[in-house]
């Protein structure tokens, strides 16, 4: 028992260490003895934990996805108004700006997916959290007599997600502000679901 907690706990640090790796390096050019000095321990240690580097940034993506998600759907639960629900939502889904770790890092990975179909799929799950957080706001939005959609919720959903999607890397590459971002987001709900929040 002591030993699993122990090689839980060296495989958290390696993850974590690798995720700092990835944000200064970047993907493209990041070598297991990069995410090693990162760690403080030699290559074969690594090895030691993961089959090789795409395991562990797997592992590394995997985590932040679930860090990211599970962020918003904490956020929307703690309000019991769909409104309020919605407001915290945008919030959660906004990088604060270049230098956000877990949205970097979520950007970072994401072209592996375009060729690998394992990381594709860790993408999905990404989207699908995301699309249901946002789907579950609306459709309890309707029942609250709060919102007016013309559109099924879950294509209304989906282009909130899209919509972030797309103005998460200005805002990663400094050309935007997040709030520029949250207004363009709230003028979108205004369409969306008759909803009128302030930016």
């Amino acid at each position: 028992m002591a030993r699993r907690k122990d090689q839980e706990a060296r495989r958290a640090q390696l993850s974590e260490a690798a995720e700092r790796a990835l944000l200064s390096r970047g993907l493209e050019g990041l070598r297991l003895r990069d995410v090693a000095q990162e760690a403080g321990v030699t290559p074969a240690a690594v090895l030691y934990y993961y089959e090789d580097l795409d395991a562990l940034m797997y592992e590394t993506f995997q985590q932040g996805i679930e860090r990211f998600c599970r962020s918003r759907e904490e956020a929307a639960a703690r309000h019991d108004d769909a409104r309020e629900q919605l407001l915290d939502c945008i919030r959660h889904g906004v990088a604060t700006g270049p230098q956000d770790q877990l949205p970097r890092l979520l950007f970072e990975y994401w072209p592996r997916t375009l060729r690998d179909p394992k990381a594709a799929s860790l993408d999905s799950v990404l989207a699908e959290r995301q699309i249901s957080v946002y789907q579950g706001i609306l459709v309890l939005g309707e029942a609250q007599g709060h919102f007016t959609l013309d559109d099924p919720t879950r294509l209304v959903a989906a282009t909130f997600v899209a919509l972030e999607d797309g103005y998460q890397m200005s805002v990663l590459a400094g050309r935007r502000t997040r709030q520029e971002v949250i207004t363009a987001l709230h003028s979108y709900a205004r369409v969306a679901t008759g909803y009128r929040p302030e930016d």
